[in-house]
């Protein structure tokens, strides 16, 4: 589930550092960065190809010694980019450079009705920087950010995901079949039970005929792949069990150490 991250908000003060916003637009084959330096008007637009992250960090590098030449004191960059399928790395690679970075979900930024978006489209570059300086003043309602989640619990909701998409392809291929063998006058047969070779050879069509046989190739190539699925949701399973038991055990664990406190201090 996502969260509402609250905008943090500071008293203006002669030491505080000058702030340049950009927004990033992350399409597949180019990075559209746009810049708002602190006491400028208009915005700067870059395009960088997608993975050259030397020259984003180059871009802002520029942007923050033009703005220290100009104002003469320490300078710091938020980002702010659209939670989509790039996930969180960029969020994360960001971050380590010293780049202050937000992730925001598209959705919660309000749109005119006489421009209404497709969920596939992208907000406007410089509506982000907008949304991003608005947030930044205290105003939390303009958008919704989201918590980014530590690389490890990013990669564990990967386990849950493949199984459902599994249990989906495996719904799939046992309809496909019962719906290629109902139009042959077939029905009943059990694509999951362990005798399911046995009972497709010995099945007749509604009025008597074996099988055709490219029917019959297609309906055994289904279940070669069926049974690739069941063994891969079994696989997954195994994996979320084994991560649940050490869960379970590392809480257990703690609520013995808590059952021993005598007492807490200050």
């Amino acid at each position: 589930m996502r969260t509402e991250v609250p905008p943090t908000t500071q008293p203006a003060t002669v030491a505080q550092p000058a702030t340049i916003l950009a927004s990033l637009e992350l399409s597949p084959k180019t990075r559209v960065i746009t810049v708002q330096p602190p006491d400028v008007e208009e915005m700067s637009r870059h395009n960088v190809p997608a993975g050259d992250y030397s020259k984003l960090f180059a871009i802002l590098d520029t942007h923050r010694a033009k703005t220290v030449a100009r104002t003469g004191g320490p300078v710091t960059i938020v980002t702010i980019q659209e939670a989509g399928l790039d996930g969180f790395w960029v969020h994360r690679r960001l971050e380590a450079e010293g780049i202050e970075s937000h992730v925001v979900d598209a959705a919660s930024i309000a749109a005119p009705r006489r421009k209404r978006r497709a969920k596939t489209d992208c907000i406007d570059v410089e509506t982000l920087v907008r949304t991003l300086a608005a947030w930044r003043r205290g105003e939390p309602h303009v958008c919704a950010m989201v918590v980014p989640p530590p690389a490890e619990h990013e990669d564990r909701r990967h386990l849950s995901r493949e199984r459902e998409r599994l249990l989906r392809e495996r719904i799939s291929l046992t309809n496909r079949i019962g719906g290629l063998l109902a139009s042959q006058g077939i029905r009943g047969y059990q694509p999951l039970k362990k005798n399911r070779w046995q009972a497709l050879a010995a099945l007749r069509t509604g009025d008597g005929r074996e099988l055709p046989a490219h029917l019959t190739a297609e309906i055994r190539r289904m279940m070669v792949r069926l049974d690739l699925a069941v063994q891969q949701i079994a696989a997954v399973e195994a994996e979320l069990n084994t991560l649940l038991e050490a869960e379970a055990a590392e809480q257990g664990s703690v609520v013995a150490l808590l059952r021993r406190l005598r007492g807490i201090g200050l």
